[in-house]
């Protein structure tokens, strides 16, 4: 049973299991910015410490403290699990369907073979959705290569065995569903896994934005979807100056519907909703 303690300077007056201070709170908002350029809004306390709790129980650290000393005195996997607890997840197929369009749009103009990056690929929803997008425009043939990435290293394992609830596949329609997935069976009645057609055209990595070690020139677009509002203004500029440069002259950058990057002309320019081109 979860304990109350005792509200005193510094603490954070909530009900905890395991103390958690405000000392600690700013501590990880230093470390996950640090490491992943995330900027931890001060409201996200309670988030921190549902997601962090489970690897103090899980390593027998008593405190916060603790868990974040043996953290930074190591090199070791439990940063990547830090960073994965902490990064947020949200995607579905075609999300922002008017993204697709745009693709479906610019596809056939471009000289193939065609390359584009989602960038923060998540449980692979939206690679897939690229994929389907793709086949669709070009068909069967298409000279198309999505490279899909994200820092959280499980949801890239979702991600590439491409299994996924069958309703979700269905909200995409039958002809969709036909072509694009297998049903499971047994075991593995009420899920859907992608086909074959789609996974040859995904690769999927890991990648930290903040990498300093970034491809050049060689993508027609990028989805970087929703992964803006999590950093500060600095990142931001930092991260889309090294999207603009591994943009093609003229590729596309397809942004979350939160986002707007219109006070960037010098690398951006508007091209639609929450689309923008290369400048330059």
């Amino acid at each position: 049973m979860d304990a109350f303690v005792a509200t005193r300077p510094g603490a954070l007056a909530v009900p905890r299991e395991i103390p958690f201070e405000a000392a600690d709170f700013e501590r990880v908002r230093s470390l996950i910015r640090a490491k992943a350029g995330i900027d931890l809004h001060p409201g996200k306390q309670n988030l921190v410490y549902g997601r962090l709790a489970r690897r103090l129980r899980e390593h027998g650290h008593a405190s916060f403290r603790s868990y974040l000393d043996a953290l930074q005195s190591d090199s070791g996997p439990e940063w990547q699990a830090f960073i994965n607890c902490l990064t947020t997840n949200l995607t579905a197929f075609f999300r922002e369907a008017h993204h697709f369009e745009t693709l479906a749009q610019a596809l056939p103009k471009l000289a193939g073979p065609v390359r584009i990056w989602s960038c923060a690929a998540s449980t692979g929803e939206e690679p897939y959705s690229i994929a389907m997008t793709a086949l669709e425009a070009l068909g069967a043939s298409a000279q198309v290569r999505i490279d899909a990435s994200d820092i959280d290293t499980q949801v890239l394992e979702t991600a590439r065995a491409g299994v996924y609830p069958l309703e979700s596949a269905m909200a995409l329609g039958d002809a969709r569903l036909r072509r694009f997935f297998l049903k499971g069976r047994g075991v593995h009645a009420g899920k859907a896994r992608v086909s074959a057609e789609l996974q040859k055209l995904v690769s999927f990595r890991p990648f930290n934005l903040l990498a300093t070690q970034w491809e050049r020139g060689v993508y027609d677009a990028v989805f970087c979807r929703n992964v803006m509002i999590y950093f500060d203004r600095p990142t931001q500029r930092q991260v889309l100056a090294r999207l603009h440069a591994a943009l093609k002259p003229g590729g596309l950058l397809f942004a979350g519907h939160a986002e707007n990057f219109t006070d960037q002309r010098d690398l951006f320019e508007l091209a639609g909703k929450t689309v923008y081109r290369r400048a330059g």
